[in-house]
């Protein structure tokens, strides 16, 4: 895979943790209509694209030290069989561990959001596209810069597609679209995990 590829695939993991209603979105939406503004959706969009891109960020970064001590090919391996693994046991157990109420502050926003993405394995899902990096000098995977900044690129993907649908879903559309219209992004997600798996492993 070339940099680039990297690049538009972080920024397409992004997008699709933004539209997935339990990386942030729904919460923000939900808190507008509750209090009937819309300065209170973009609140609270800041600390869960924060708490997101933490998230990420640690899962990236913790992969770039294995690589400074570690062989790729065994990180790979590592990377592959937690993915799957950790897709695998979101097959079992397909539910959300962390539920708080409407009345929260922006640490207490940003905590959740931190803990909803490493539940989800958001951060465990870029690695593989860190791996991909053209690898730096030595046999690191890729170099902290460029590590950090597919974590940002995706962080800023997520963030800007959570924060278009909340508005909408605030505007126009109204939270009982999900019972209406809305498919298990939690099966798939558990899916991709294991599929993303099986793939850093075998290429």
């Amino acid at each position: 895979m070339t940099s680039i590829w990297s690049w538009l695939l972080a920024a397409a993991l992004g997008a699709y943790h933004g539209l997935n209603p339990a990386m942030g979105w729904l919460f923000a939406a939900a808190l507008g209509l509750q209090e009937k503004r819309r300065s209170a959706v973009l609140a609270a969009l800041i600390p869960i694209g924060l708490g997101h891109l933490a998230a990420t960020s640690l899962a990236v970064g913790v992969l770039t030290a294995a690589g400074l001590v570690l062989p790729v090919q065994l990180v790979k391996v590592v990377v592959g069989l937690g993915l799957a693994g950790f897709g695998l046991y979101r097959l079992r157990w397909l539910r959300h561990p962390v539920r708080v109420g409407f009345r929260v502050g922006f640490g207490d926003l940003g905590l959740w959001s931190f803990i909803m993405a490493s539940a989800h394995g958001a951060g465990l899902m870029l690695a593989p596209v860190a791996l991909a990096l053209p690898p730096h000098p030595g046999h690191t995977p890729a170099a902290p810069l460029s590590a950090a900044g597919l974590a940002f690129v995706h962080g800023l993907t997520m963030f800007l597609t959570a924060g278009l649908t909340a508005l909408v879903v605030y505007e126009w559309v109204g939270v009982e679209i999900l019972r209406r219209a809305w498919f298990n992004t939690d099966l798939l997600w558990a899916f991709t995990l294991v599929a993303a798996g099986i793939l850093t492993v075998i290429l």
